[in-house]
C-alpha cells in the first residue's frame, strides 16, 4: 500500500507502517488508527498529544470494550452498523475483534444480516470504502479504479456484484455494495488476505426494483436495469481495465443474476483468473459435504442417483462439480449427466418442458424415460413422483422452497437406501426445504445431513447429530489465498474439485453424528487447507506465476495476522 503518508507493506504476516502524516490526519486513517493504544511516546512524535485519553491501554483492552459495545445493540442490524464504524475507524482492532468471535459474528457480517443492511443501504449509509462504477458513466472506470489509490502489485482481490441476485432478496440496486464488502471481511478473517489488498466494487447498472427507484435516499441511478449489448460492453470495459491494472488479482463475481452469472462465468473464466461464488463457491462446500457423506456410505460416488430441487444458479453449479467428480471416479464423461434429476418451479426438467434455460438443458431427461412413470401430470412432474420412481440416493434441495423436502418424499428415499444424503439448503432457515430434525425423524436417524443455516446439534435417539452447515466460506478463503500465494493466471475446475476433497477430508468420521463439514470457528484452518490444495494444484497445472518452496511456511506466512504493526515514523 503505497500513500502520501503512509507506507505499509501488505505482503507480510508481520509487517512495519511507515508514517509521516501527523495530527489527526493519523487518526482517521483506519489502518495506522489504534486509539488509546498509541505510547507517549507514539503520541509526542506524531502530534497527537491532547488529542486523546491520557490513559494508554493494551489491545485486549480495547477488544473487552469493543465487545461489550457490540453486545448492548439492541438488533443484528444494530451490530452489523457498530462493526462498519469499528472497521472505519480502526481496522485491525475490527479484524481482531472479528477473529476472536468469528463463529459469533460472521451471521452478523455475512449471512444472514448483511441481506438487511444491502436493503437497508441508502437508509443507513454513513461512508463507503470501495468503488461505485455506473453504466451511465463508462468513461469513468478507470479513473474511478485508479482513485482508490492502490498499484498494481498491491491487489490479489476484486469482488465486484452488480446486485440483481441477492441472497434470496433479488434486486438490491447500489446497495449489493454491502455483499462485495461483506465477501471482502470473510476473506481477511478467515484467510488472513490483507484488507488492504482487496477491493469491493459495485456495478450500478440501473435497478428493477420500484420501492428503490421510488424511494428520495436511494443513491443509485434512477433508471430501470440496462441489459442486452450495452450491459455486455460495460462488463466486456470493466473486466479489461481490472485485468490491466491488477494482472496479479482474482477477479470474484458474487449474486449477478441467474441470466448473466452463467454467461459471464463461461466468457472469462479460461481467459483470466476469475471465480463466481454463487456457482462455483456453493458447487465447491456442497460436494465437498457428499464426499464426505459418501465416504460414510460405503458407495462409490459415481454409483448414486442425485436429485437438485431447484435448478437455477446455484443448484446447476452444484449439480455439474459432483458430474466432473463423478467422471473423476469412473463415470464415463458421456454419461456424467445421466445420474441426475433436477427440478426448476414447473417441475422435473424434461426435455419438451418449457421455460428450460440453456444451462439447464444438460440436465433434461428424455420424454420416454418418464412415459411409464405413474404421475398426476404428465407436464409437471412432482418430487414425490420422481422420488417413487427414481428412488435416488441424494437429494439436494437449492430451491428456497420452505418445506419442500416432506415426510412422504424422506421416508421414501430412507426405505430404499441405508444411508440417504438429504441437503435442504436454502437460506435463510425460513426458506430451507425442511429442518434437519425432522429429517432425521423421518429416517430413523440415518440420513447424513448438511443444511445452508445453521442449526447446531440435534439430538435423534441416543446420538447427538453435529449438522453441517454448507457455507460458502469454507471454500472462498482458501481458494483466494491459495490463488494469490502463487499467482495463478486462472481458476481451474481441477482446482475447484481440489478445494473441494482438501474441505472433506477435515471430517471426523470416527464419532457417530460427527459433523460432514468444519464448524466455522475453525475458519482459519479450513482456509489454509484449502489453500495448500489449490496452490499445489495450480503448479500441477502450470498456471502458477510464482513458485511455492515450502507451502506451508508460504502459506502461513501470506496469512494477515490483526496486530498493530510496527511504527516507523519518518519526517
Amino acid at each position: 500500500m503505497q500513500q502520501r503518508d503512509f507506507s505499509l507493506d501488505t505482503t507480510a504476516r508481520e509487517a512495519v507502517l511507515r508514517v509521516s502524516a501527523r495530527g489527526r490526519l493519523v487518526l482517521v486513517h483506519p489502518m495506522a488508527n489504534r486509539g488509546t493504544a498509541f505510547t507517549e511516546d507514539e503520541r509526542a512524535q506524531l502530534g497527537l498529544s491532547g488529542l486523546l485519553p491520557s490513559r494508554v491501554t493494551t489491545i485486549d483492552e480495547q477488544l473487552r470494550r469493543s465487545y461489550a459495545q457490540y453486545t448492548r445493540s439492541p438488533s443484528p442490524l444494530a451490530k452489523f452498523i457498530q462493526l462498519a464504524q469499528l472497521r472505519d475507524r480502526n481496522e485491525v482492532l475490527f479484524y481482531r475483534l472479528l477473529s476472536e468471535h468469528l463463529e459469533e459474528m460472521l451471521p452478523i457480517i455475512y449471512t444472514p444480516t448483511i441481506g438487511e443492511a444491502i436493503e437497508r443501504f441508502s437508509h443507513e449509509y454513513t461512508g463507503a470504502r470501495g468503488v461505485f462504477l455506473s453504466i451511465d458513466h463508462p468513461e469513468l472506470v478507470e479513473q474511478s479504479l485508479r482513485d482508490f489509490e492502490l498499484d498494481a502489485e498491491d491487489v490479489d482481490l476484486v469482488v465486484v456484484t452488480d446486485s440483481e441476485g441477492i441472497l434470496g432478496i433479488g434486486d438490491q440496486g447500489i446497495g449489493g455494495f454491502q455483499i462485495a464488502v461483506g465477501k471482502l471481511g470473510v476473506y481477511t478473517a478467515a484467510a488472513g488476505i490483507h484488507p488492504r489488498r482487496a477491493i469491493p466494487v459495485v456495478l450500478d447498472v440501473g435497478t428493477d426494483n420500484l420501492g428503490l427507484l421510488n424511494s428520495d435516499l436511494y443513491l443509485g441511478e434512477r433508471h430501470a436495469r440496462v441489459r442486452g449489448p450495452r450491459y455486455d460492453e460495460f462488463i466486456d470495459s470493466f473486466v479489461q481495465t481490472v485485468t490491466r491494472l491488477f494482472p496479479n488479482a482474482m477477479l470474484h463475481w458474487e449474486d449477478f443474476g441467474a441470466s448473466n452469472a452463467h454467461r459471464i462465468l463461461q466468457r472469462y473464466s479460461d481467459a483470466i483468473c476469475t471465480f463466481t461464488d454463487d456457482i462455483q463457491g456453493t458447487a465447491a462446500v456442497v460436494l465437498a459435504a457428499v464426499l464426505a457423506a459418501v465416504r460414510l456410505t460405503g458407495v462409490p460416488l459415481a454409483q448414486h442417483r442425485v436429485m437438485v430441487f431447484g435448478a437455477g444458479t446455484a443448484g446447476v453449479g452444484v449439480a455439474d462439480l459432483i458430474a466432473e467428480a463423478m467422471v473423476r471416479t469412473g463415470l464415463p464423461e458421456a454419461d456424467s449427466h445421466r445420474p441426475f434429476y433436477a427440478f426448476n418451479s414447473r417441475g422435473l426438467i424434461v426435455e419438451d418442458s418449457e421455460g428450460v434455460r440453456d444451462f439447464q438443458r444438460p440436465y433434461a431427461r428424455t420424454r420416454a424415460e418418464v412415459a411409464g412413470w405413474k404421475v398426476a401430470d404428465p407436464s409437471r412432474i412432482t418430487l414425490a413422483e420422481a422420488v417413487r420412481a427414481v428412488q435416488p440416493t441424494i437429494l439436494i434441495g437449492t430451491s428456497a422452497q420452505h418445506g419442500a423436502f416432506t415426510e412422504e418424499v424422506v421416508r421414501e428415499i430412507s426405505a430404499h437406501c441405508e444411508r440417504p444424503i438429504i441437503m435442504p439448503l436454502s437460506n435463510p432457515t425460513s426458506r430451507s426445504e425442511a429442518h434437519p430434525a425432522d429429517v432425521l425423524e423421518w429416517s430413523d436417524g440415518r440420513a447424513l445431513i448438511a443444511t445452508g443455516s445453521p442449526f447446531g446439534t440435534i439430538r435423534h435417539g441416543e446420538t447427538y447429530h453435529t449438522i453441517a452447515q454448507a457455507n460458502n466460506a469454507l471454500i472462498f478463503p482458501g481458494l483466494g489465498l491459495g490463488v494469490s500465494v502463487v499467482r495463478a493466471e486462472r481458476v481451474t475446475e481441477q482446482m475447484i474439485y481440489a478445494a473441494a476433497d482438501a474441505l472433506a477430508g477435515l471430517m471426523n468420521e470416527y464419532r457417530p453424528g460427527a459433523s460432514l463439514l468444519p464448524a466455522m470457528s475453525d475458519l482459519r484452518v479450513v482456509a489454509a487447507t484449502v489453500a495448500k490444495a489449490v496452490a499445489e494444484t495450480a503448479e500441477k497445472q502450470g498456471l502458477a506465476r510464482r513458485t511455492m518452496t515450502n507451502p506451508i511456511s508460504d502459506i502461513y506466512q501470506r496469512m494477515w495476522k490483526p496486530e498493530y504493526p510496527r511504527l516507523e515514523i519518518v519526517e
